[in-house]
């Protein structure tokens, strides 16, 4: 599975690009994330990219998990979301 790295100073933007383009080919990505700016970019990217997507009929799926890295020696926990692509289910009801 393929990961794409949010910083703070990532570009919204751009990010929902390269995910959408992932999504496409491989329905799944996890995207990675240090600290609060990085992740209100990544949402702001996810948020992006299933506007990219909706029009096609799919929906995007976002599930998110605590990951601990060490850098420089120290242990930090990220967040990664792990997005999924799925054709959209629509459900009818009957009315009574």
């Amino acid at each position: 599975m393929e990961m794409i790295r949010v910083s703070s100073s990532s570009q919204p933007s751009k990010v929902a690009g390269a995910l959408t383009s992932i999504l496409r080919e491989q329905q799944n990505v996890v995207m990675q994330v240090i600290g609060a700016a990085s992740l209100n970019q990544a949402m702001k990217a996810i948020a992006i990219a299933r506007g990219y997507i909706a029009p096609g009929g799919y929906e995007l799926y976002c599930i998110p998990s605590f990951y601990d890295i060490t850098i420089d020696g120290q242990v930090v926990t990220s967040i990664r979301l792990s997005v999924e692509m799925h054709e959209k289910e629509f459900f009818y009801h009957k009315n009574s």
